[in-house]
């Protein structure tokens, strides 16, 4: 039981942390090539909405966006919004 109510106070928490985060936003712009990278790489710009070259999005600034971006970020320039 107090193992179940941990894991909800700790998913409550991330939630509620990933939504002050979402508040904030991130300019990427792809700056390079996606031809002959790896297929989870090109699978990152997809999500993150980046598709052809010099292209310019906003994203929500959540973990999960955060480690996209630095999964691929070789291939962006990235600055806050």
């Amino acid at each position: 039981m107090q193992n179940t109510l941990q894991l909800s106070v700790e998913f409550q928490w991330r939630t509620l942390q990933s939504k002050v985060m979402a508040n904030k936003k991130i300019r990427a712009t792809l700056v390079k090539s996606k031809i002959g990278r790896l297929k989870t790489h090109k699978a990152c710009l997809i999500g993150l909405g980046l598709g052809k070259l010099n292209q310019t999005v906003e994203v929500a600034d959540t973990p999960e966006n955060r480690g996209m971006i630095n999964k691929v970020g070789y291939l962006l320039k990235v600055e806050e919004a």
